[in-house]
């Protein structure tokens, strides 16, 4: 994904910075990470507050195998169907996946 059209999605909490890392892209908001860019799919930050509402709109938590094949749980879900299609839900997520981020950064 374009860095325009993660801009655009993300237009609702602006002014974001985005960098390259690990294949694919960190995306920031006043210095703190809120969203990963990984093979054109976007996750977003999900704390202890946010992530039952993440998990119970349908959107599925990042992991990845970690040692002996235990699977690792990361902080990033992806995007909720709903909000794909539709600015205003975006915004929404997007703006929850900000305040994990702030608060996680502050811990």
């Amino acid at each position: 994904m374009d860095n325009e059209a993660i801009e655009e999605m993300f237009e609702a909490v602006s002014p974001i910075s985005i960098r390259k890392m690990f294949g694919g892209k960190g995306i920031y908001r006043d210095g703190v990470i809120f969203a990963l860019e990984l093979r054109d799919e976007i996750l977003l930050k999900a704390d202890a507050e946010t992530a039952p509402l993440f998990s119970a709109a349908g959107a599925r938590q990042w992991t990845y195998e970690g040692k002996k094949g235990k699977p690792v749980l990361m902080p990033y879900w992806s995007v909720p169907d709903e909000a794909l299609d539709d600015p205003d839900e975006m915004a929404k997520w997007a703006r929850l996946a900000c305040e994990a981020g702030f608060r996680t950064a502050k811990t």
